[in-house]
């Protein structure tokens, strides 16, 4: 991913701790040579600097095919929004859009139920406590043939991250009035997906002192 400097973020915490709250990830592989994506809900986990994704597909889904043979790539999107030219002090300003992005690098490890049952059922039920923790009675409750058919009919797959990116473009390459300015323009919109970029704004603000 492209990042000039001022946008770069290279703090594990917020990294890590963004990827928790945009789980929803898009996840990108070379399958017979060309790019391929799902979009699937991922598990992050974290032991000191180690960091491991962990999610499913569908087994008719071919992505899975491509795991082990190859680099893929989670990325992990935020709160997005278009920056008029109008709200800068110079008038002689171009037009952008504020983001926040963070991708995941790493080669997935698939786990199925005819290779690693015990693996497997791990990884489910660390997926039903992050996502549905209600669901894990009736989950239990469920016949062993049709939670085996369940199983049957995914590939889980474990990818431990080998490079981390995170591009926060919050006007840091404007002076603080702008970026201010910007902040509360933003703040002021009932859509939360741009509201979310002018909290970004006033928290990275506040953040720099």
């Amino acid at each position: 991913m492209y990042i000039p400097n001022a946008f770069r973020e290279d703090d594990l915490d917020k990294l890590v701790g963004f990827m928790r709250v945009h789980s929803f990830a898009t996840l990108v592989s070379v399958l017979d040579g060309s790019p391929f994506a799902s979009h699937v809900p991922l598990l992050v986990r974290r032991q000191g600097s180690i960091i491991q994704l962990i999610g499913h597909l569908a087994k008719p889904n071919p992505q899975w095919k491509a795991f082990g043979g190859g680099e893929s790539l989670a990325i992990f999107s935020g709160p997005h929004a278009y920056i008029s030219p109008s709200l800068y002090e110079t008038r002689e300003s171009v037009p952008t859009w504020n983001y926040i992005a963070v991708h995941a690098y790493g080669t997935p490890r698939t786990v199925t139920l005819a290779d690693s049952p015990q693996a497997l059922k791990e990884v489910l039920q660390s997926l039903i406590e992050a996502y549905d923790p209600s669901y894990r009675s009736q989950w239990d409750e469920l016949s062993t043939k049709y939670r085996e058919g369940m199983m049957n009919g995914i590939v889980a797959f474990e990818m431990t991250v080998t490079r981390l990116e995170g591009k926060y473009k919050l006007s840091q390459n404007r002076g603080r009035d702008d970026q201010r300015r910007v902040a509360q323009s933003l703040m002021r919109s009932t859509d939360p997906t741009i509201s979310g970029v002018g909290q970004a704004m006033k928290a990275n603000l506040g953040s720099e002192g």
